[in-house]
């Protein structure tokens, strides 16, 4: 958490929330169109193993707050995982919490799907980005 992450009641802001996501999603499953820090590899190379010229686009966010984040000079907890994996398309959730009481903060979604920079076409998944998502996939 960053100090510029707070809003004028001490709490973090919701829209520093869902960037708090994006990271917590970039650091599990790689940046697109690289690898990130040097020696540094994703638990899941999914995003950077993508092909030139297609992109991984978040096609919604569903964000429920539970109850506020208080700004903590230490990094919040995510839990992430895989949900539903479709044929174009699949789903991240994730469960913020903070970080000294560990009580759940925040319950989101965001569902992906890859894109032809060219066309702007929805891709559908390969086999192999299937059985890679579905390894961590909750049941």
């Amino acid at each position: 958490m960053r100090w510029g992450d707070m809003d004028a009641y001490g709490h973090i802001n919701n829209v520093q929330i869902v960037r708090m996501l994006e990271e917590a999603r970039i650091a599990a499953f790689g940046p697109p169109r690289g690898a990130g820090l040097p020696g540094v590899e994703p638990p899941v190379s999914l995003f950077n193993d993508v092909a030139e010229g297609i992109m991984a686009l978040v096609v919604e966010h569903k964000v429920r707050y539970v109850r506020t984040l208080e700004y903590r000079n230490i990094p919040a907890v995510v839990e992430i995982w895989v949900g539903a994996v479709k044929g174009a398309s699949f789903e991240l959730h994730y469960v913020m919490k903070d970080p000294v009481t560990r009580e759940d903060c925040v319950k989101a979604t965001t569902h992906l799907a890859f894109v032809d920079e060219a066309t702007g076409r929805v891709l559908r998944l390969t086999p192999e980005q299937k059985q890679r998502l579905e390894e961590y996939r909750a049941v």
